[in-house]
């Protein structure tokens, strides 16, 4: 497809830089049948030069960015992006690739790069709302708490009809105080060709303004926002491509735990009671307690000398031994858990025909910005893994970030000592030589400073630590103070958690806790945070640099990446992974003082790796 744009029409059309749009311009044909070529409005802040923006709306769609301007059907917009990536690589820009990648992923469409408005709007402002209007509004530095609405069609509701704010150019997506239109943010207004380009145009300058607000958080910021938006075009490929599956084997593996396929609801209620009797067997004449209530468990555990004050698994696990009753319901909550959440109508709904595993991903979920997945991606029970296989031809590389945390405190506080420590395989054998302590206490010591954790054995390895590396304790305490007094954090990559405020009428006694809880929570959140950001930083490069040995990322999970490829490219795609930690965490610290390291293996099953 030939470019359609005239250049000299578009910078005769410009106006001054405090005007955000200019007038339409003549619609050159009011035909469908192709994309259109519209001179339309012009954001007034300079597009940065390779940012081309993808909008679907309605039966509609547009690009815009890079002297393009075109509007036609969805097919035809989607085949437009496929030649311009196949040319030029762009960096294309979505509201929210969740919902506008999908039409170009799910026609096997690859874009090296990306920018997603919604994701770095979460980075930028923190928290989950991240719609056209608060994220245009957030960048235009528009007061958020009470955003134009769209009326509500109650016959007192003027929030949109007559509202005096509202003056200005009709066709464009922006009022004249400076929000967007309600309207455009929910798809109604973007009725021609000529708002559908407009509303391209605005996510263009959207995310131009974006960039100058990371840029003056820092360069990090910026390449932050790059890789939370790489990450956001991830998960829309992982929802479509799924993660393979070997399903006799895993329709075996639920037979095992849950018992046969049920043939109807009075063969259902037959199975349970048949899984329950297993357990009921070591407790005579208790035999009408429900397994699935946590306080007759806890009675039927005391009647046999068991006396816990819950009945977690955890805290049943140190009284396995004490009486086969507890090892019976052990066992029969992992079995219950696959029946009831991981069973046969699981299997049914999440497996396609093509045996793989889909569910819907999420870029940043929580404070800390991790990857989720829904449908058992993310919390599969581990006796189910046999049944993760690659499928014919292919086989899995499978690579797991070691001691991330700690390694990722040493980076982000720049404590030289603690730096030293990551050159070693093992970190806490260092640190456990520096503290005069043996390697396990030394484990301990690290993670309770980074979890907040400062009473018991914990504490006094506090103090040493301390003593070796202040540097590193300063910054999680200065983390701790600020979330402490409520004070909005930022992560090393320029994530902003907001903190919560005290409650107005807390029960007595109970403000210290609640306000140590908070500074805990700040404490952990800057180095989860940080980790997150540079699990996903290795995973985007992982995806561009193996993309040409046929490898597809399958599974993120917390700081492990399943990669599918073909056994013939095998070596070279584990090879490339590893290549991609070094690269992508030398990009992210500015340095290579701080070593981190991955366990990768080739593997057929899930179950093969390494525990």
């Amino acid at each position: 497809m030939k470019n359609l744009r005239d250049p000299r029409v578009v910078a005769n059309a410009r106006r001054s830089v405090a005007a955000l749009f200019v007038a339409p311009l003549v619609l050159l044909t009011n035909s469908l049948r192709c994309p259109l070529l519209l001179d339309r409005h012009v954001p007034s802040r300079q597009p940065h030069p390779d940012l081309v923006a993808v909008c679907f709306v309605g039966e509609m769609a547009a690009i815009s960015g890079e002297g393009q301007g075109m509007v036609g059907r969805h097919d035809e917009i989607v085949k437009a992006v496929a030649q311009l990536e196949s040319e030029r690589h762009p960096r294309w820009v979505f509201w929210s690739a969740q919902a506008e990648a999908f039409p170009l992923v799910s026609h096997n469409i690859h874009l090296d790069r990306c920018w997603d408005i919604a994701e770095t709007h979460r980075l930028l402002a923190g928290g989950r709302d991240a719609d056209p209007a608060v994220a245009w509004a957030t960048v235009c530095r528009l007061a958020t708490s009470d955003l134009p609405r769209t009326s509500g069609g109650d016959l007192f509701d003027f929030a949109t009809e007559h509202d005096p704010a509202d003056q200005g150019d009709p066709e464009s997506p922006v009022r004249s105080d400076g929000y967007l239109r309600p309207e455009a943010v929910a798809g109604a207004w973007q009725t021609s060709p000529q708002r559908v380009l407009a509303w391209a145009d605005a996510a263009v300058d959207t995310a131009t303004r974006q960039m100058v607000a990371l840029s003056e958080l820092s360069a990090r910021a910026v390449s932050t926002g790059q890789s939370e938006s790489a990450a956001a075009l991830l998960c829309v490929e992982l929802a479509v491509t799924g993660l393979p599956v070997d399903r006799p084997t895993l329709e075996r593996l639920i037979e095992a735990a849950a018992g046969p396929r049920p043939r109807d609801e009075a063969h259902a209620r037959e199975i349970r009671l048949g899984r329950d009797a297993d357990v009921l067997r070591h407790a005579p004449g208790r035999e009408s307690t429900d397994l699935r209530n946590p306080l007759q468990v806890r009675d039927l555990l005391a009647g046999v000398g068991v006396v816990v004050p819950d009945t977690r698994a955890w805290r049943l696990e140190p009284f396995r031994h004490t009486h086969p009753l507890v090892d019976a319901l052990l066992t029969w909550r992992k079995a219950e858990r696959i029946a009831t959440t991981y069973g046969y109508y699981w299997l049914d709904t999440n497996i396609g025909p093509d045996d793989r595993l889909r569910g819907a991903w999420t870029a940043s979920d929580g404070a800390a910005g991790r990857m989720t997945a829904q449908n058992g991606l993310h919390n599969l029970p581990t006796p189910l893994r046999p049944a993760i296989r690659a499928h014919p031809g292919h086989v899995f590389v499978r690579s797991d970030l070691g001691q991330i945390e700690p390694r990722v405190l040493a980076a982000v506080s720049g404590d030289m000592s603690f730096v030293r420590a990551t050159q070693a395989d093992d970190l806490y054998a260092p640190v456990g030589a520096a503290l005069k302590v043996e390697r396990p206490v030394a484990k301990i010591a690290v993670l309770a400073a980074m979890y907040g954790q400062t009473s018991g054995a914990a504490g006094e390895a506090l103090k040493d630590l301390e003593r070796a590396y202040p540097t590193a304790m300063a910054y999680l305490q200065r983390a701790y103070d600020e979330g402490a007094a409520s004070r909005a954090i930022r992560t090393y990559g320029g994530r902003r958690i907001p903190m919560w405020e005290n409650p107005v009428d807390p029960p007595p006694g109970t403000l210290p806790a609640i306000i140590a809880g908070r500074g805990r929570f700040a404490r952990n959140a800057v180095i989860q945070g940080a980790a997150a950001e540079l699990f996903k930083a290795w995973a985007a490069t992982v995806r561009l640099t193996t993309r040409h040995l046929g490898a597809q990322i399958v599974l993120c999970l917390h700081d492990e990446l399943l990669v599918h490829v073909p056994i013939e490219a095998a070596d070279d795609a584990a090879a490339a992974v590893d290549a991609a930690l070094s690269a992508s965490s030398r990009r992210w610290t500015g340095s290579t003082d701080v070593r981190f390291v991955s366990d990768t293996s080739v593997i057929a099953r899930w179950s093969d790796a390494k525990p």
